[in-house]
């Protein structure tokens, strides 16, 4: 490990990382591969725990895809330096922003979306200039044996790697000292990376979680809000980290909303849920498990059958857990949805702010000051209005948590810029020079005080 980290600083040192057409060339040669394995990809996925292959290649393969081909596109324009405006206090100038890569970056990966979540940050990593170390999840291994094969396809060693491994290898990567360093995952793992990374003053991204609540109020269009929170909460099973984690639904239309949800579960995956072709698996016994501890002592309004040798929990709809239950303490991180009602704003704050800032924030509402009021007034990550996940979907904006969700947000340009120094020139020309800044001092105070205007 520490050898390939040298190899990786010798690397980054010569300069090549650094050139535009090496970077593009490495991200080419990237989407070849991925092109040529999607279907190997899907595979692995699958075999670890069995996502369908249609949410594969819709939020997996094609969202990288869709990430490389932004990137490779535009990468000679992100890369130019930019001119800003210079200010009169340092009249004659020009003035730019350099963007340079941080050197050698260590990226962790989970396991809920595997492949996704691991190469579009070494997507932007390598666009900018980096070397990486990429630590894919041990709890996908087929996924990781795929990423594995398909960066040594793809480029030279010295420039981008993968280590496989569980625990002991992220606590020995997390050991060194690097220049960068992209985490996504729980917070409760998050805080160590942070940790480690502070011993070294080394930056850090932190993609993690929180409990994302789905508001809907009594002026929601409630068929189509059911059908668009199924979607949103049970792709991938509910682990995913935008995911709905608890519905905060006016206490007037509850029944009828539990309603709907029930049709469109049934509707999404008929009712043999287990037999259907289109929901995923809890990815490990541990985290089946887990999520089955949290559903002991909860009124089910629908679902809570299980098979532990499959690691199969359906569809479960849970009715008013109490807040300090282990159900309501932490991320579900799986397909199990709390139902709580409100009656007014009161209510809705008691229950978001006992819970801290989320990664996302989703409202179902036809009464646009109810959906700005829910806005302005809490803090997330980002968030959607009539409809879940969404916010994802557009490279334009950013993805990334506030608080305890997270720190950063990447995903097309600003994926680049993440891991780009932003360094600032000035360019000061000869052929004038001001003395007032210069001692003895004989501009007078008053006029001193007016230098603000020239900045």
């Amino acid at each position: 490990m520490m050898e390939l980290l040298q190899k990786q600083r010798d690397f980054f040192q010569t300069q090549r990382s650094k050139q535009i057409t090496y970077r593009k060339e490495a991200l080419k040669r990237l989407q070849h591969e991925i092109i040529a394995r999607e279907d190997l990809i899907c595979d692995a996925i699958y075999a670890d725990f069995k996502k369908p292959r249609f949410e594969t290649i819709f939020a997996e393969t094609q969202f990288v895809l869709a990430e490389l081909k932004t990137t490779i596109k535009h990468l000679s324009t992100w890369a130019k330096p930019k001119r800003v405006r210079p200010s009169l206090v340092n009249f004659p100038s020009s003035d730019w922003i350099h963007k340079e890569p941080y050197g050698n970056v260590l990226i962790i990966a989970p396991w809920n979306y595997p492949f996704q979540l691991a190469i579009a940050p070494l997507i932007g990593a390598v666009a900018a200039g980096n070397t990486v170390v990429l630590k894919p999840s041990e709890l996908t291994p087929n996924t990781s044996k795929i990423i594995s094969e398909i960066i040594e396809t793809a480029f030279a060693p010295e420039h981008v790697s993968v280590v496989e491994g569980g625990v002991e290898v992220s606590k020995a990567l997390l050991s060194q000292k690097w220049d960068y360093i992209f985490f996504t995952g729980s917070t409760r793992v998050g805080r160590i990376v942070y940790e480690s990374a502070a011993k070294h003053l080394t930056p850090v991204t932190l993609e993690l979680g929180g409990k994302n609540p789905c508001i809907v109020d009594e002026t929601a269009s409630l068929d189509l809000a059911a059908k668009r929170i199924i979607w949103g909460k049970f792709l991938n099973a509910g682990q995913t980290c935008i995911a709905p984690d608890y519905i905060l639904v006016h206490q007037t239309i509850k029944e009828e909303l539990v309603e709907a949800l029930k049709k469109h579960i049934e509707i999404c995956y008929g009712t043999d849920i287990e037999a259907s072709p289109y929901f995923s698996r809890t990815v490990s016994a541990t985290h089946f498990n887990q999520l089955i501890a949290l559903l002991e002592g909860q009124e089910i309004l629908f679902g809570g059958r299980s098979n532990p040798e499959d690691n199969f929990i359906e569809p479960t709809l849970v009715n008013e857990p109490a807040m300090d239950s282990p159900l309501m303490k932490g991320e579900i991180f799986g397909p199990i949805l709390p139902v709580i009602s409100y009656k007014n704003d009161t209510d809705i704050a008691k229950v978001i702010d006992a819970y801290g800032k989320p990664l996302a924030t989703y409202v179902f509402s036809n009464k646009k000051a109810f959906q700005n009021k829910i806005i302005d007034t809490y803090s997330f990550g980002g968030g959607a209005i009539n409809d879940t996940l969404i916010q994802i979907g557009n490279k334009r904006l950013p993805f990334g948590g506030v608080g305890q969700s997270g720190l950063g947000a990447y995903h097309g340009k600003l994926s680049f810029n993440l891991f780009s120094h932003h360094k600032a020139i000035i360019k000061k020309a000869n052929w004038l020079d001001i003395p007032l800044r210069y001692a003895p001092y004989n501009l007078p105070l008053h006029l001193a005080k007016k230098i603000k205007h020239f900045f």
